[in-house]
């Protein structure tokens, strides 16, 4: 057991040491500031600029900055989309897949991949061509993580510009996260895991004999390259069916760690550049203090759940009864506990473990981070704006509390920011509870769970829980490839990308017009010990008001009914 805590110390100290240079260059892209590779970036830019007609000098108020990030959603969604369906016609195709079908199914993983939620029902291997893979799914987890980036800088600029009606430029924050933080932490990434032994090429399939004489046909493609934006971009859609428990994509013990350690890299590293940005980095510590108290909760909340495993199956396991079951021997106990933490704390989806099989409250701690709106570090950008709703709220009732008006960085928080930060914070949670219930009640919904009871109610809860926190990840023992299914989680994801981006881009306008005041005597510190704890509280006390009744019905009754010898 202490040598897991080691790796759990060592892995926030990784990712400390890497996130801090990283915040300062990405403080310095997004200023315009000049970097070390403006040389490199420039003429790329100024060309992209100029193809697609772009004056990069032009800014946008908030309103114009959400059509142009909307339109370009729809025509990637459209584009993904058509792929599938023609990909039996293009090339790079040495299995000779035919177009996705049905076409809900292909509907469904545009929207999921649009949405940076990359949830997956299809098989990966046996469902699209390298092509699909590559110019389809690979591009849009450069664009929808550049998207969340570029919604979270037009809000750090709200909130530390004065007075002015501009938020920054679309298209250039786009271009500029896509080609100066996704691509070259990208290309690194990927060098890395193909030197660990993950495979990237475009051969044909194999077919092998194994040991017992049987054929078996393995999968080939390129496959590191995805996984490295997979996970940089917190998307999490594996090229194979098995995702990251699968050895050609996550090959050896430390390609597992380093994978961990890209998941939370660009997402802290936001926080922390959050407070270079506001000229004062102790806003940054505060918010990432947070992010981090939490993470660590449920991390050993997870680990401690899954190290003593299913008590009714003695024997079967390794460091406990059952406590491998579900899992790689390669990782144990410790590193699919903390992949499964760290995936469900910063919306990226990829796992290494089958979540079915966790003990009911190892299962419910990775599900409680999503439904608490995936602000524990969270997806490269929405973790800081979702997180940012929290601070809003936690502001506006610390105000209250003192008969004071609400103030952070020195600006008035009035009703508007207030009810925009309501809305971005309620709309997944409505959707999460109105879709579980509507899946229960119906019998398309009924018909797709394997398991009956608390784990059936669990199985579902999970699927709308990851689909509107743009999670990707499945608890699985779900059938989802359905038009039911992928109809409603489409809409899920939907929900839970725009209704938060929307709101968020409203507020960014409005901070952004008002003046800054100096702070007075009743003006509440956001940077101390006090706030840490003020704001994670009002995370948690959110997340309990609004989902212990139906985890109540789900993981919890599933765990005190195993402690009594009932099994799902």
């Amino acid at each position: 057991m202490m040598t897991d805590l080691i790796m759990f110390g060592l892995f926030l100290l990784v990712v400390l040491l890497l996130a801090w240079p990283l915040s300062k260059y990405m403080a310095n892209v997004f200023m315009m500031e000049r970097t070390s590779f403006d040389r490199l970036f420039q003429p790329v830019e100024r060309m992209l600029y100029r193809l697609a007609g772009i004056n990069p000098e032009q800014e946008m108020n908030w309103r114009q900055y959400a059509g142009a990030l909307l339109m370009f959603n729809v025509l990637g969604a459209a584009a993904v989309f058509l792929i599938q369906l023609l990909q039996g016609g293009l090339i790079w195709n040495p299995a000779n897949f035919s177009g996705v079908s049905p076409w809900h199914l292909a509907l469904n993983t545009a929207v999921s991949f649009m949405t940076n939620t990359n949830w997956q029902a299809y098989g990966g291997e046996s469902t699209m061509s390298y092509f699909t893979q590559m110019t389809a799914l690979t591009v849009q987890n450069f664009v929808s993580a550049a998207v969340g980036l570029a919604a979270a800088v037009a809000l750090i600029r709200g909130l530390t510009r004065k007075s002015v009606s501009t938020i920054g430029n679309f298209w250039v924050d786009l271009v500029r996260g896509t080609l100066r933080v996704l691509l070259p932490l990208a290309i690194i990434f990927t060098l890395l895991l193909v030197q660990q032994g993950a495979i990237q090429n475009l051969s044909a399939y194999l077919t092998v004999q194994t040991l017992e004489g049987a054929e078996q046909t393995l999968a080939m493609g390129p496959v590191a390259s995805q996984e490295a934006i997979k996970m940089l971009g917190t998307n999490g859609g594996g090229f194979f069916n098995a995702n990251s428990a699968h050895p050609f994509e996550n090959p050896t013990p430390l390609t597992n760690f380093l994978q961990a350690v890209s998941i939370f890299l660009i997402p802290t590293a936001l926080v922390l550049a959050f407070g270079w940005i506001a000229q004062d980095r102790r806003q940054g510590y505060a918010i990432l203090a947070t992010m981090v108290l939490l993470f660590v909760l449920m991390l050993i909340g997870t680990y401690l759940s899954e190290l003593h495993g299913n008590p009714n199956l003695a024997g079967w396991g390794v460091d406990g009864p059952t406590a491998m079951e579900g899992k790689e021997v390669r990782f144990g106990i410790a590193g699919s506990a903390l992949f499964a933490t760290v995936t469900t704390a910063a919306s990226c989806g990829a796992v290494n473990a089958m979540h079915d099989s966790f003990t009911p409250l190892g299962g419910l701690f990775p599900l409680l981070q999503m439904q608490l709106g995936e602000v524990i570090i969270g997806g490269v950008g929405a973790g800081f704006y979702g997180m940012m709703l929290f601070v809003i709220l936690t502001v506006f009732i610390v105000g209250l509390m003192v008969g004071r008006t609400p103030e952070y960085l020195g600006k008035k928080i009035e009703a508007r920011e207030t009810k925009m930060a309501t809305l971005g914070i309620l709309f997944p949670s409505v959707t999460i509870l109105t879709s579980s219930a509507i899946a229960v009640v119906t019998e398309p919904g009924i018909a797709s769970i394997f398991n009956p009871g608390p784990h059936g109610l669990s199985e579902i809860l999970y699927a709308f829980s990851s689909a509107a926190g743009n999670n990707g990840s499945a608890f699985g023992g779900l059938s989802a490839n359905t038009p039911f299914y992928n109809g409603m989680l489409a809409v899920g994801m939907l929900i839970g990308r725009f209704g938060v981006i929307l709101p968020i881009l409203a507020i960014a306008g409005s901070m952004a017009g008002k003046r800054v005041s100096p702070p007075g005597p009743g003006t509440f510190p956001t940077t101390g010990g006090l706030f840490v704890l003020l704001l994670a509280g009002i995370v948690l006390i959110v997340g309990a008001l609004t989902f212990l009744p139906v985890l109540t019905l789900g993981p919890i009754v599933e765990q005190l009914l195993m402690l009594q010898g009932t099994a799902f």
